[in-house]
């Protein structure tokens, strides 16, 4: 008889322990924000966009990646970053993603920050600027 027990009680405890492996998995999620263009006119001073604010689901959440997206008119070259209260990420390209923010909290506005790279010197207005966070 406590064979039978055991045997009807498998198939609960294997799914409670499946649900308790797999609670980070579902409780993971993103957000993706759009703030309007800047324009860039200095070397030697940042340009900061507006902040880009995530949902009140991200609360309690941490940042596992964060994708971004931006575009120059052609010929154009800007230094860029994006930034957190935790820290900033130098960008390498007008789009691409990271994980150089892993670990900060996914309720926490982000921003651009832009700046002329060196030897430019006409102003640059960026624009399309968005980032997707995927948070756990």
């Amino acid at each position: 008889m406590s064979g039978t027990r055991l045997k009807a009680g498998l198939p609960a405890a294997l799914w409670l322990v499946m649900v308790v492996v797999a609670a980070p998995v579902l409780a993971a999620g993103s957000w993706v924000a759009s703030v309007p263009g800047v324009r860039v006119a200095l070397a030697e001073r940042e340009v900061a966009s507006p902040p880009m604010v995530p949902p009140e689901a991200a609360a309690d959440g941490t940042i596992d990646s964060v994708g971004w997206r931006f575009r120059l008119p052609p010929g154009e070259a800007v230094r860029a970053r994006l930034c957190h209260a935790g820290g900033c990420v130098t960008l390498g390209a007008g789009q691409g993603s990271s994980r150089a923010l892993a670990g900060l909290p996914a309720d926490t506005p982000l921003h651009f920050r832009f700046a002329l790279a060196p030897g430019q010197r006409r102003a640059v207005a960026v624009q399309g600027l968005q980032v997707i966070v995927n948070y756990r």
